[in-house]
């Protein structure tokens, strides 16, 4: 089944040292009073976090227990799409501040959950939903080649 919902240390462990975004990395959505600048550190983290598994899922709460409805519906487009789970990770943003704040920074979008494919940040639910519909998801990601192949999916019945 899906697994490794538990955070890196890092992100636990990261340095309050922060330098400031350039002008050019801060979101257009924030304004002044709400830039919250990322550490390198969880910087690091999250950019190991993405590299390490082709399919990485930063929603609230576990695939196996979603705490809002759109990582719900996230986790069940991944499941319908055939995602192989020895190729999805998943991290819980309830579980740490930082991440939760941070991932909004890295990514530039303002909402969880968010997924990203092979190192590409895709979007959120909305966008999921979407590219479900329209077969974009499904060709994306058999591109990748993070999805269970069809024989091992369903087996064949004796006749």
């Amino acid at each position: 089944m899906w697994s490794r919902t538990a955070l890196p240390s890092a992100f636990r462990a990261a340095s309050r040292c922060i330098r400031p975004v350039p002008a050019t990395r801060v979101p257009r959505y924030l304004t002044a009073s709400q830039i919250r600048w990322l550490s390198d550190d969880t910087r690091r983290a999250i950019d190991k976090a993405v590299a390490n598994t082709p399919v990485v899922l930063f929603m609230k709460g576990t695939p196996e227990m979603p705490q809002c409805g759109f990582s719900r519906a996230s986790i069940q487009i991944l499941g319908a799409q055939g995602v192989d789970p020895e190729k999805f990770t998943a991290f819980n943003v309830l579980e740490d501040d930082e991440l939760r704040q941070g991932i909004k920074e890295y990514s530039e979008w303002p909402t969880i959950p968010q997924l990203y494919i092979d190192k590409e940040f895709i979007g959120g639910c909305d966008i999921l939903i979407t590219m479900h519909q329209d077969g974009t998801l499904a060709k994306l990601l058999e591109e990748k080649g993070v999805v269970v192949p069809a024989e091992e999916a369903a087996p064949e019945t004796p006749k």
